[in-house]
């Protein structure tokens, strides 16, 4: 089935550029900003060409008309600290913010986020849904904030409870687990009887175009955060249908995939036996369609998140932005979650439209462009300073990434950066107890793994794009591997708040 048909995605980039010109900073009309995060959404992307059965209309229509990241990283493979990192522009290794656990604010009190920014430089900032991480929410630089609506439910998950959460009755059906397996927890799929309305996330959606429908008298930036497709993948039967069971494609898997791979990666692979679960109980070709259709409902909203700009007074000046914070396994590696630093977990969706007349880029990107470079998503917060003319914060200097206006401007143009994706502990969002951190550096053609006692892990995507076999130790590769070492952080922050 699969995909792997380009060189190279990137992570973070070291260094920042700000090169606000005269016309940025005098211009009296700053564009507006739709900022729309998904949760958990790999390349499985009609146009990145992850999985050829997914069907995103909406999400491809979008990166048609602006630019499409084909390259995109993100800075850690889990939800708490990555949207930290992004809404911040600090990564997890400068910050000490690895896990789900760890409370972010606490860690980076002087931090200024992105929504923070935008207030502070004159805009009216409004936002919904899942942008921080659920379990460290701040309704702080907000003018309005609508959050999901939250209950907390104890689950005993192979034979230890852990406290879950769902998010709006709907989304919890009494009955569960719906997929059979036992003991799967939050990680369950199934078909229930509610109407695309009834779901949070299609809430959230109208909160936001109700947003776009009113008049502003002041530039605005307004999020939107789609939980799906996070599991669970509880949907109405309708996206289930579009994906019908007997023709579902399951992703190649190599058996021996493993053997090749140090002792610390291998504590990252399966940590709650959910693959072996899976397999167990036959369910692997039920747990691929339901992850397709989650998509797919997501992709509907931002349909109508599209929809709704392009009717309303601000669809001339509103520049959009669409990212996911970290991709997810079903099945690769024999590991079925994010938290892993390989392909599957790391590479994500950017896509960036600039409309006309934007200072920084007068023609703006409404024709389509592919862009090859490796970027990270962590280049946002200092694009959207770029393109909206933006005061810096204060704490520039903590703000890593790189503005992507110049690719923007011109998809291939000269960028030597790979991308930095970092992992701490193993297996899942827990710091371990040595606080072992560990790195992954990207290239157009290489992906080089160091872990915290040295091991390694390399990958030429020229020849092996599924990254099956880890050619660290062949002397050939000697010198591709100190070239890539050289970008590895110096030192790591230790973890905050464990």
């Amino acid at each position: 089935m699969r995909r792997r048909k380009f060189l190279f995605l990137s992570g973070s980039s070291l260094f920042t550029t700000y090169g606000l010109t005269a016309c940025q900073q005098k211009s009296s009309t700053k564009p507006n900003v739709l900022f729309i995060s998904i949760d958990d959404l790999n390349d499985w992307v009609g146009v990145l060409g992850g999985n050829p059965q997914a069907k995103t209309p909406n999400i491809d229509r979008l990166a048609n008309r602006g630019i499409l990241f084909n390259r995109a990283y993100c800075p850690i493979p889990s939800c708490n600290p990555s949207r930290t990192a992004v809404l911040t522009g600090i990564p997890p290794y400068l910050s000490g913010v690895y896990g789900n656990s760890q409370p972010w604010r606490v860690a980076l009190p002087d931090a200024t986020t992105i929504p923070q920014l935008f207030k502070q430089n004159g805009y009216r900032v409004f936002g919904a849904g899942k942008i921080y991480h659920d379990t460290f929410p701040e309704y702080a630089g907000w003018d309005e904030f609508r959050p999901r609506d939250e209950k907390r439910i104890w689950h005993k998950i192979k034979g230890k409870l852990r406290l879950e959460k769902s998010f709006g009755a709907d989304l919890w059906p009494e009955n569960h687990p719906l997929s059979g397996i036992p003991d799967i927890g939050f990680d369950d799929w199934g078909s229930f009887p509610v109407e695309d309305e009834d779901m949070q996330d299609a809430k959230i959606c109208d909160w936001v175009i109700a947003k776009l429908k009113e008049k502003h008298n002041q530039p605005f930036f307004l999020a939107c955060g789609f939980f799906r497709p996070h599991s669970p993948w509880y949907l109405p039967q309708k996206y289930f249908q579009e994906f019908p069971l007997a023709q579902i494609e399951l992703p190649t898997i190599k058996e021996d995939d493993l053997d090749d791979i140090p002792p610390l990666g291998l504590n990252m692979v399966d940590p709650f036996d959910r693959y072996a679960d899976i397999r167990k109980h036959d369910k692997h070709r039920q747990g691929v369609q339901a992850y397709l259709a989650s998509i797919r409902f997501v992709d509907s909203l931002v349909g109508r998140l599209i929809d709704a700009l392009d009717a309303s007074s601000h669809a001339n000046n509103t520049i959009i932005v669409l990212w996911s914070d970290h991709g997810w396994h079903l099945g690769e590696k024999l590991h079925w979650s994010k938290f892993t630093l390989w392909e599957e977990a790391t590479r994500v969706p950017l896509v960036f439209v600039v409309p006309k007349g934007t200072a920084s880029m007068p023609e703006g990107s409404q024709s389509h462009s592919n862009c090859d470079r490796p970027v990270n998503i962590l280049d946002i917060y200092p694009t959207l300073i770029d393109l909206c003319g933006l005061n810096p914060p204060s704490e520039i200097s903590n703000i890593s990434g790189k503005s992507l206006v110049p690719l923007l401007k011109n998809s291939s143009a000269a960028w030597n950066l790979p991308a930095i994706t970092t992992w701490a502990g193993f297996g899942n969002e827990w710091i371990d107890e040595n606080q072992s951190v560990h790195h992954s550096v990207r290239s157009e053609r290489f992906r080089y793994i160091r872990y915290a006692d040295g091991s390694e892990e390399l990958y030429d995507h020229q020849f092996d794009p599924m990254e099956w076999t880890n050619v660290a130790q062949q002397p050939k590769y000697a010198d591709k591997k100190a070239e890539l070492a050289k970008w590895l952080p110096k030192t790591n922050a230790p973890a905050a708040f464990k």
